[in-house]
């Protein structure tokens, strides 16, 4: 009796469907590696031009901004998510729901707070300026981005993701070390993933005006989760409201 065939064998079947599932995804994860340091190659200076010379984005660059987006891609209903599974419901489609998420993002108070963490650790100058800039700052009743969360009532999880992925893109490189060492001082007051998003993206060469698009792209992921979880349950999404104004005047 002739044994069987190689082709026959079950085992070869496995072989070669898991070599294939092997490449293919090497192949996905090399095309995402590439996806990302385009991201931070090709990304406009603060005068719109785009920079021909710069040189393509690093490993550990590009690892960093895949922990950041993977890091923002979801937290639950906030203003644009919540926004994006409204206009889901209505069933005006996939489009129409990540463009009200992208259009709650304009408004500084939530796609717009890393920013301003730029601007916050460039006036301290100094670790040592740290605590009593922030002192004088809270004294003057300043808006602080970057500390504290609305929902959080313990330090916010995220933020030890990106303070991981920070150190270790700072550990590769050494650019911006002034700023980092101020960051260090700072740390200790409640600092949120604001912070660590600014630190990371202003350490990748992304200027300032484009870290609410840079979140965005992340996000998208989350408000297209939401918006088709949504359509699945088919409901319309409509609050109820409570007038809380005076009391209506009864004629006589």
């Amino acid at each position: 009796m002739s044994a069987p065939s190689r082709k026959s064998r079950p085992w070869t079947r496995v072989w070669r469907a898991a070599t294939r599932s092997r490449a293919q995804a090497a192949e996905a994860l090399e095309e995402r590696a590439e996806r990302i340091s385009n991201v931070t190659y090709t990304h406009p200076n603060e005068d719109g031009s785009v920079s021909q010379e710069a040189a393509p984005a690093s490993d550990a660059e590009a690892a960093a901004l895949d922990a950041y987006l993977v890091t923002v891609c979801d937290h639950g209903l906030n203003a644009s998510t919540f926004a994006a599974r409204v206009v889901a419901s209505t069933r005006a489609g996939l489009t129409s729901a990540v463009l009200a998420g992208l259009s709650a993002l304009k408004g500084p108070l939530h796609g717009g707070a890393p920013g301003p963490v730029i601007e916050m650790l460039d006036a301290i100058g100094t670790p040592a300026n740290a605590r009593p800039w922030l002192e004088k700052a809270l004294a003057r009743g300043d808006r602080l981005m970057g500390f504290g969360h609305r929902i959080y009532r313990v330090r916010d999880p995220r933020a030890d993701a990106l303070k991981t992925a920070v150190r270790k893109l700072a550990s590769a490189s050494s650019a911006q070390p002034g700023r980092h060492a101020i960051a260090e001082a700072v740390e200790p007051l409640d600092t949120n993933v604001e912070f660590y998003t600014a630190l990371l993206l202003k350490a990748l060469g992304l200027p300032p005006s484009s870290f609410t698009c840079v979140f965005a792209m992340g996000r998208v992921a989350g408000w297209i989760a939401h918006a088709r979880e949504q359509l699945a349950g088919g409901r319309l999404i409509r609050p109820q409201s409570v007038y809380v104004g005076p009391e209506p005047r009864i004629a006589a």
